[in-house]
């Protein structure tokens, strides 16, 4: 594994690395993603080898602007309304794919539609416009383990199976997009995520519905029961933590317990605070070597509603 300063030089190498079918671990807003050329089949695939994905679990393709995206897929008036308001920046819309688009089946998993979004970190940009090819990513870690923030975060998980990382600091939202099914006239919420159900409300005038999730295979990433997972077991909503498990704060009020480890996410109460420390905070207290992580609750308003969700992911029974 290359680990490359995201300047010129390393832009450049990244670029050619993708264009040759090779794979490149990058910053965006929300999580570090792991980006192959998508409309090479070989490519994609080695996106699923690398992080043991299951093919039936889709993809987002990563394009430069709202113009590329009607290159792959078809914007509805709805998808227009909201890409007008949150791209670039950290929102996936689900639509439908375009015939002949030139996308890797692989992408879409066999279906019809296309998951795609048009980032706002300045690297994740700066990657696009030099690989000039739409970039299909999901996060850059093993699947089903927690989602990387820093590139050290992505050679923990990966080692040498990527072959070159772009090194962009730490990602600033720290959760990944919001994933809308904008392929009708509803706005269908199919993972909570860095834009809030109540902001996609003030924008569309519409209420957002709520995916009971797929029985089958998945509609669209982030949608594995289990997923987002340390090593360690979580425990949710917890008022008087156990001694010897780990704390995972929020909040001025910390119980105190018997001398685990404690992060606490947001001494404030800031939720924006806590979604960006998140999958780190969850790193280093599962790398302290303790068998439980109780996590305090969590308001579920606003940013609130995504921290829950991958909390409960990550506390979901694994397979």
């Amino acid at each position: 594994m290359i680990i490359e300063k995201a300047d010129r030089h390393g832009l450049a190498r990244a670029g050619q690395v993708l264009r040759e079918g090779g794979l490149v671990a990058f910053p965006t807003e929300t999580v570090y993603g792991l980006g192959a050329d998508a409309t090479q089949g070989e490519a994609v695939a080695s996106i699923f080898a690398a992080k043991g994905r299951p093919r039936f679990n889709p993809l987002i393709v990563h394009v430069p602007d709202v113009s590329s995206v009607e290159r792959y897929a078809v914007m509805t008036p709805l998808a227009k309304k909201l890409a007008q308001a949150f791209w670039p920046g950290p929102l996936t819309l689900v639509l439908k794919r375009r015939e002949g688009s030139g996308l890797s089946d692989l992408v879409s998993a066999g279906l019809d539609t296309v998951a795609i979004r048009v980032p706002g970190h300045p690297v994740a940009a700066a990657l696009l416009a030099a690989a000039a090819v739409p970039i299909a990513a999901p996060s850059a870690n093993r699947s089903g383990r927690v989602s990387p923030t820093r590139a050290e975060h992505v050679a923990a998980d990966l080692g040498g199976a990527v072959d070159l990382v772009l090194d962009g600091g730490a990602c600033t939202v720290g959760l990944e997009s919001t994933i809308l099914d904008c392929t009708g006239e509803t706005v269908r919420l199919l993972r909570p995520g860095a834009v809030a159900s109540e902001h996609i409300e003030e924008v569309t005038g519409r209420q957002v519905e709520r995916s009971a999730g797929p029985a089958g295979a998945p509609t669209s990433p982030g949608q594995l029961a289990s997923h987002y997972a340390p090593s360690a077991e979580v425990r949710l909503n917890v008022e008087k933590p156990l001694p010897g498990e780990a704390l995972l704060a929020f909040g001025p009020d910390v119980p105190p317990h018997g001398g685990g480890p404690t992060i606490n996410l947001s001494p404030e109460g800031d939720l924006h605070e806590a979604a960006a420390k998140l999958f780190a905070s969850l790193r280093e207290l599962d790398g302290a070597g303790v068998t439980t992580i109780a996590v305090m609750p969590i308001p579920n308003a606003g940013l609130g509603e995504a921290i829950n969700d991958r909390l409960q992911r990550a506390a979901a029974p694994r397979s």
